[in-house]
């Protein structure tokens, strides 16, 4: 995947913390050890998670400061054209970002619906969200309240040496893609706190819309103008990091065994599944996970 080295980024769409300390998590009441609640929210957010709900759902969890007050320092990234998505990991996110909300802001109008952009926080270690404190161990998420992107790029190197994803700019892209699904979603009234568990339970079949956003956004990724062209080869760095974040390879990995019950995301197969779905179809109208069996 190539961007068109002539494309104009928009930094603005990105905030950059690196290196800006977030503070200590403060945990209360909730039964839970710090050690139980990294892997807890591992298992449950690795790979897309809506980290909204899952701080949400630890009963008697307290993450440090909300709303307002959430809004760490940051900078604004040194990077202007698609040569510079070219050359460096972060100007490329930042080009899939862009690429990314051209065509929800497109869809939207459309559809005469208004589209709030929404900002992508890179950070390391930690740092403030309107969800509360998270760390790097939360991986990437998007938080309702705020109605923020958090990422630290540093997933992409777990994502490949931990959880065996072939990686590449668009596994990258994938990732992004899906965060903003679930923006997509809070913005269209079909994201929800909480959600029954299990392979068929409303979690799974809100974050396999999220990946079939990811894959209507695929669809178009070239006509949004920043992008070259998507090869297969692209696409397949898609599939791949959609396997590799499935509930039931995580499960396997980190627990041994396989449990459907406990599923928050959706199985190796579901994921790619429907991801592929919203690439073939191309219309987020293709993306009716809440229908039917998933």
């Amino acid at each position: 995947m190539r961007f068109r080295p002539g494309a104009r980024l928009d930094p603005s769409q990105v905030q950059d913390r690196r290196g800006v300390g977030g503070g200590p998590i403060a945990v209360g009441g909730g039964g839970l050890g710090l050690a139980a609640i990294v892997v807890y929210l591992l298992i449950s957010v690795l790979g897309g998670g809506n980290s909204g709900d899952v701080f949400s759902s630890l009963n008697g969890l307290t993450t440090g400061q909300t709303g307002s007050q959430s809004q760490g320092q940051g900078t604004t990234l040194d990077c202007s054209t698609g040569a510079d998505a070219n050359e460096r990991q972060d100007c490329r996110i930042l080009g899939d970002v862009n690429s990314i909300q051209k065509y929800w802001a497109g869809y939207f109008r459309a559809h005469n619906k208004p589209y709030d952009k929404a900002v992508t926080v890179f950070f390391t270690g930690s740092t403030q969200t309107g969800c509360g404190a998270a760390t790097t161990d939360v991986g990437p998420f998007y938080c309702p309240v705020d109605k923020h992107v958090y990422i630290d790029l540093d997933f992409f190197t777990e994502l490949h040496d931990r959880f065996g994803a072939q990686g590449g700019p668009f596994a990258e892209a994938y990732v992004l893609a899906h965060e903003y699904g679930h923006h997509a979603q809070d913005l269209l009234g079909d994201l929800q706190a909480g959600g029954s568990q299990g392979a068929q339970g409303r979690s799974v079949r809100t974050e396999l819309q999220a990946d079939c956003y990811s894959g209507v956004w695929a669809r178009h990724a070239v006509a949004t103008g920043y992008i070259v062209d998507l090869t297969q080869q692209d696409v397949n760095q898609g599939l791949d990091a959609a396997a590799a974040v499935g509930d039931d390879r995580i499960q396997s990995q980190t627990q041994g065994q396989v449990n459907p019950e406990t599923w928050t995301h959706g199985s190796s197969a579901q994921r790619q599944e429907w991801f592929k779905r919203g690439y073939q179809r191309g219309e987020p109208t293709g993306c009716d996970t809440f229908n039917g069996s998933v």
